[in-house]
């Protein structure tokens, strides 16, 4: 027997089957930082249509975990993709420097009560620290961006930058002070933006509480009774006990019914349909003799249970009748926000407030009863005085959600405290308020998903006015001036804003506070006081579309410091979209952006959140470490962003098999481009073979598909369908197909050639198709790819060399569709009679196909190369009407009966041919495989 293995043309590449990536993605990091791949990009980039994606900022706190490798890696996707489109897409990383835990962190390290330029230097230090820590895990996981000279808020530009914005927002008249209730916490000792409050569940003490009557003659006509038989008091239910001391109104529901209740010894008002439950509450029994409507109460006064005062009862919409409470609320208006509105719309001055509690939580000393107490603790003394006056109907513990601060994880409280705000309904220049300004703004925005628009405009059509200043000392200070005697702002504020400005862009924010008011104030710094609050770190995060954008890195658009898009996760429409949102329409009269991308947030296989604690966390570094970033990134693609995000090791090892495939169909692809060069060997799509021709234009349907997905964030679908190509109609159909004819014919053949040119178009797509994704792998596939290359696949566009079929052509995308429905049909029955041991594979077989004319006539157009399709030695078409025999399949129009031959195997191509060992000079190979030697006269191929 002949060794005709050297006659073959045998696949071989030296790209290698194992992606060996947590040894070859740092290689290749080296690489891109030694060509300086951004910067190459950006000269790539220029002169092209551009692309924004501005990034918002992580806190440079702690390591990255998974929610931070899913941010940077879908904001990798789509830059690399827009480029990919043909857009110079640049992209600047940036970090949130300011702010609490910070200064906490530095605190914790080296104790309070540190002099505060010194706590501001460490904590600068502290920040610059975890940024490098940070990057440098943004860019192994193979995120490209200008890591030089990324944006950090603490950088002086920006700090200087931010003041002009506030300046901008003070000349549109959208800044003032006044004392409101604002979250507070007492262990940060400060205000708390709405983004910094989450809810948890909290023990807390719910009581009813009788307020007697100070004005029984208004409440007995509001009954519409002569007089009252005795005692009255109106019952509030509440579960803040330590907000009783600063009680100083009553609110009912101007709609609501209430009702005089006789309870023995005295009346009660409640709210008639929670009469009988309130009564149930309070272990008493009783009956209506009157009824009112709440509008009838209106300015009737009640006494404080234990203070010598009333409390007025004032009309308010938002009082409810829920199960458990009594449909009347007690009105702390320095405690909550609700409260102060009502009592101010009633006339309550700033001054009337009663503001009891300071900021660490304690009772002022001089509060009768509870002075100097803790709130938390003083609750049960207010109750045993609310007992001891008879005021207490009712007493019970419940567990409900309430107010936590996010950082410190403990209960917070509306405080009223003196702040500076960015007024919602006030109007500028145009007329609109900012409110109105921001709500049309989110109709000119593109969300993906779409729910995030209803989610934005609910918190923008309902939110307070915005508390940006902060008691702190790491933080861009706010650079006012106070007059001493009327509080009023400087009247050159803007001009001195300017100077602060360019002292903090030469020095940072240590200027300002260095800064002696006479060296901007002059002879006027003894009328004025200098304000040492700190702006709020929404506003460092929210303005860098102007000191980012439009200053530091000038990325914006003509039309103002405009991006394309930001992405965030789902937390951040009350946090980054909400805050750049209203400080762009405050100061340009639109959002900073056109579009907004929501991602969810990464939880295990069983839903639930991740946590050290449960052990269920998967940590980016770990992965990266045993299977490499492109997994990681895969993943990412291969997930629905728009809801929670399941990983864990299983999820990721999955991803590890898909990949794997994917890897497999290139190497396959590479390795049977072996000798040819493109510039010589290349056949013209109009010469190729049919079956080529349709990979190649199916590949060019594909491309279209893919294109369409990136611009719209649709990466799931481009992972699905790239993956469905590789396993469907390559691995599955067309490279099983070609392998025949690719090993033996004549190495220089048409049939090899035309066959190694749609081989050689598809893998210049797919290395294109996958590089936003896969990064790292398709730079390596990119670089196996004969003929001349770019340096990186990063600098190529979405290939053009794909040709297309034209419509009326002879082998169209339905003839081959067709043929490919026949062949999985036709693999089943192989595979039947292999498990019946009939035959050990299928060029071992011989089939009889039994079809209806109308596939009879698809199916002969191939003639003899209808075999070369099926991968059997054999192929016969018949009648379906003699088709008794054959096995059924799903297809309708088709049986099929499988045979072994009974011929001899060819040791060449490995076909059972009737000609085999009819040839002297070649005993063991079939008359096809004579001709195709090399001295042969060639195999003539037409269709596959």
């Amino acid at each position: 027997m002949s060794d005709y293995k050297h006659t073959l043309n045998l696949p071989e590449t030296d790209f290698p089957m194992r992606g060996n990536l947590p040894k070859r993605e740092p290689e290749r990091v080296a690489r891109w930082q030694a060509m300086d791949l951004y910067q190459r990009l950006r000269e790539e980039g220029r002169g092209r249509r551009s692309f924004v994606l501005h990034d918002g900022p992580p806190y440079a706190n702690g390591s990255i975990h998974i929610g931070h490798a899913v941010n940077k890696i879908l904001k990798d996707i789509i830059v690399k993709s827009k480029a990919l489109a043909g857009f110079d897409a640049p992209y600047v990383p940036g970090w949130d420097c300011h702010g609490l835990p910070i200064e906490h962190k530095v605190e914790t390290t080296h104790g309070k009560h540190l002099p505060a330029d010194k706590a501001r230097a460490l904590c600068r230090e502290y920040a610059s620290e975890q940024i490098q820590g940070q990057m440098q895990d943004f860019v192994r996981l193979g995120v490209v961006g200008d890591w030089d000279n990324p944006y950090r808020t603490m950088d002086y530009a920006n700090e200087a930058g931010e003041i002009r914005a506030l300046a901008e927002m003070v000349k549109g008249g959208y800044v003032f002070k006044g004392l409101k209730p604002v979250n507070w916490c007492f262990d940060c000792g400060s205000a708390l933006a709405e983004a910094e409050v989450e809810y948890a569940d909290k023990q807390s003490d719910a009581i009813d509480v009788a307020f007697p009557c100070a004005d029984e003659t208004r409440l007995a006509a509001a009954f519409g009774l002569t007089e009252l038989p005795k005692p009255a008091a109106a019952v509030i239910w509440t579960t803040t006990p330590w907000t009783v001391p600063a009680n100083q109104a009553l609110n009912v529901h101007p709609d609501f019914t209430y009702a005089l209740v006789d309870t023995g010894d005295r009346l009660l008002v409640l709210a008639e349909e929670l009469v009988e439950s309130c009564l149930a509450r309070f272990g008493l029994e009783g009956g209506i003799i009157a009824t009112a409507q709440g509008q009838r109460l209106e300015l009737i006064e009640f006494r404080h249970p234990f203070y010598d005062r009333v409390s007025p009862v004032y009309l308010a919409d938002y009082v409810e009748v829920d199960e458990g409470s009594s449909g009347i609320v007690h009105s702390a208006p320095a405690y909550g926000v609700d409260d102060f509105v009502t009592c101010r719309a009633y006339g309550m001055e700033f001054d009337e407030i009663e503001n009891p509690v300071q900021g660490d939580g304690v009772y002022v000393d001089d509060l009768p009863f509870f002075g100097g107490q803790m709130i938390w603790k003083a609750n049960p003394a207010i109750v045993a005085k609310l007992e001891e006056v008879g005021a207490l109907l009712a007493h019970q513990k419940i567990m409900h959600s309430y107010m936590h601060c996010w950082r410190h994880k403990t209960p917070v409280i509306y405080r009223a405290t003196a702040q500076w705000f960015v007024g919602m309904d006030i109007q500028g220049k145009d007329g609109r308020t900012l409110r109105e300004r921001a709500l049309e703004g989110i109709e000119q925005t593109q969300f993906v998903p779409s729910w995030g628009k209803a989610r934005l405009h609910s918190m923008i059509a309902n939110r307070p006015d915005w508390c940006i200043s902060r008691q702190r000392n790491w933080g861009v200070p706010i650079p006012f001036f106070l007059h001493k005697q009327s509080g009023e702002l400087h009247p050159r504020t803007v001009e001195l804003m300017e100077e602060a400005a360019k002292r903090v862009e030469a020095g940072g924010i240590d200027a300002w506070f260095r800064l002696e008011a006479s060296e901007l104030l002059g002879s006027e710094a003894l009328e004025y006081d200098k304000v040492t609050d700190t702006l709020d770190v929404w506003f460092d995060s929210g303005t860098t579309h102007w000191h980012v954008l439009r200053g530091s890195h000038g990325l914006g658009h003509a039309e103002g410091p405009r991006a394309d898009l930001y992405l965030e996760g789902s937390d951040q429409h009350r946090g980054w979209f909400h805050s750049s949102l209203l400080t762009g329409c405050a100061i340009d009269g639109h959002p900073p952006y056109k579009g907004l991308l929501t991602h969810g947030f990464t939880v295990d296989a069983q839903g639930r959140k991740m946590s050290k604690s449960v052990g269920n966390v998967v940590a980016p570094q770990e992965v990266m470490d045993k299977l490499g970033a492109d997994i990681l990134r895969l993943w990412v693609a291969s997930t629905d962003y728009s809801g929670e995000m399941a990983v864990s090791d299983e999820i990721l090892k999955r991803t590890a098999d898909v990949y794997r495939r994917i890897r497999n169909t290139a190497r396959f692809l590479l390795a049977n481009l072996n000798g040819f060069e493109p510039n010589r060997d290349a056949v013209a799509f109009d010469e190729m073979l049919a079956l080529d021709q349709w990979v190649v234009d199916r590949a060019a349907q594909l491309q279209a598909r893919i294109e369409t997905a990136y611009a719209d964030y649709r990466f799931l679908d481009v992972y699905q369908q790239v993956h469905t190509f590789c396993a469907r109609e390559l691995g599955g159909f067309y490279l099983d197909v070609i392998k025949d004819r690719q090993y033996t014919t004549q190495s220089d053949s048409l049939a090899r050639r035309s066959c190694q040119t749609a081989l050689y178009h598809v893998v210049e797509a797919l290395a294109r198709w996958v590089a936003p994704i896969l990064s790292f792998t398709a730079e390596e596939v990119y670089e196996h790819i004969p003929g001349k290359r770019r340096e990186s696949v990063l600098f190529e566009t979405y290939y053009p060399g794909l040709g297309t079929l034209a419509d009326g052509a002879a082998f169209d995308r339905d003839f081959w569709e067709q043929v490919l429905e026949v062949k999985q049909a036709v693999n089943k029955c192989l595979e039947d009679a292999r498990n019946a041991k009939l035959i050990k594979s299928g060029l071992a077989a011989e089939v009889t196909l039994y079809v209806d004319d109308a596939l009879h006539d698809t199916l002969a157009r191939l003639g003899d190369e209808l075999r070369f399709v099926l991968l059997t030695s054999d192929v016969q078409l018949a009648s379906l009407a003699e088709g008794a025999a054959g096995e059924a399949t799903e297809l309708d129009g088709l049986r099929v009966a499988v045979a072994a031959s009974a011929h001899t195997k060819c040791e060449r191509c490995w076909h059972h041919r009737e000609d085999v060992g009819t040839h002297d000079d070649h005993p063991d190979l079939c008359g096809r495989c004579i001709s195709n030697l090399p001295e042969g006269a060639g195999e003539e191929r037409h269709y596959a």
